[in-house]
C-alpha cells in the first residue's frame, strides 16, 4: 500500500520575513504608503497623528486575533450580522379549534377511503409520532 504525507498545520500562515506573514507585510506596506503620502502633503502634526493611527490599525488587523482567528474575520462577520440579522420568530397562526376541525376532517377522509394497506405496521406509537413531527405534519399516520 502506498503511503502519503498528510499536510499538518494547514491553518498556519507562511512566514515571509522573520515572524511577519504575507498578510501582515501587505498591511504594513499599505500603512507605510499612506504615511508617506501624508508626509508629502500634510503638516507635521497631522502626519504624526495619521501615522500613529494608520500603523495602529494595520497592527490591529495584522496581529490581533479574536477567538483564535484574525480580527478581520470578526469585523466581516459583525458587518454581515448587522446588515442582515437572522431573527426567526415562530408565530402560531392557527388556533386549537382549527387544528381540531382539521383532524376531524382527516378522520372523515380516511374513513371514506378503502384501506389499501392490508398489513399492520409493527412498532411503537412514539416512532409514528416522531415521523409526523419530522415531516412537519405531511405524514398523518394512523389517526385514531
Amino acid at each position: 500500500m502506498r503511503q502519503f504525507v498528510v499536510p499538518q498545520f494547514i491553518q498556519v500562515e507562511n512566514k515571509v520575513i522573520g515572524f511577519i506573514t504575507v498578510r501582515q507585510f501587505a498591511l504594513l506596506l499599505g500603512a507605510l504608503f499612506i504615511s508617506i503620502a501624508f508626509y508629502k502633503f500634510a503638516d507635521v502634526t497631522l502626519f504624526i497623528f495619521i501615522t500613529v493611527v494608520d500603523f495602529g490599525i494595520a497592527g490591529t488587523f495584522g496581529w490581533l486575533k479574536v477567538n483564535g482567528r484574525p480580527v478581520h474575520y470578526f469585523f466581516i462577520n459583525f458587518i454581515k450580522n448587522v446588515m442582515s440579522p437572522n431573527r426567526r420568530v415562530w408565530g402560531k397562526d392557527t388556533s386549537d379549534l382549527f387544528l381540531k376541525e382539521r383532524m376531524n376532517q382527516k378522520k372523515e377522509e380516511k374513513d371514506d377511503k378503502p384501506d389499501s394497506n392490508n398489513f399492520n405496521l409493527k412498532g411503537s406509537r412514539l416512532s409514528e409520532l416522531s415521523l409526523i413531527v419530522d415531516t412537519g405534519g405531511k405524514y398523518q399516520g394512523d389517526i385514531k
